[in-house]
């Protein structure tokens, strides 16, 4: 007997209702450098959305289906407005209806840190306040591999 294990597929959302905490492996680079792709993981859990507040890491479906992983920048009565950690570009508003989760914790190198952590509050903190100048370092970072590796 021939077991097929290519057509299980696991629902998130439904896992995160019934209040399991879920591990995924974030993709792309919109949260570098929280989250390198292939490497790390996101504890995610769900919480009241009413919990969210700015700086807060939270898992939202878009509109258009996808689920993504942002920061919260800004609550207001209009929604939350989010950001990737290596973006300036925000977000918003989004409804508290597309909110799934909320990073709990992210696993580095086999090690679980909490978002309580008082190194990641503080630079995590830092990283949202420089939001305004995030054009400026990412032009200035790119510039300074263009000359090193002339």
């Amino acid at each position: 007997m021939k077991k097929n294990t290519g057509d299980f597929k696991t629902d998130l959302e439904q896992l995160l209702q019934k209040g399991n905490i879920i591990r995924l492996k974030p993709q792309g680079f919109s949260m570098y450098p929280l989250f390198i792709p292939g490497r790390d993981e996101a504890l995610i859990q769900q919480v009241p959305v009413t919990s969210l507040k700015r700086n807060d890491v939270a898992l939202y479906r878009r509109d258009q289906g996808i689920l993504v992983l942002h920061r919260i920048v800004r609550v207001t009565a209009n929604g939350y407005y989010m950001t990737g950690d290596n973006q300036y570009e925000i977000e918003g508003p989004l409804r508290p209806d597309q909110f799934r989760g909320k990073l709990i914790a992210f696993v580095r190198n086999g090690k679980e840190i909490s978002v309580r952590n008082p190194v990641y509050r503080f630079l995590s903190a830092l990283w949202l306040l420089m939001l305004p100048v995030r054009p400026f370092c990412f032009r200035l970072t790119a510039f300074l591999r263009r000359t090193r590796s002339k």
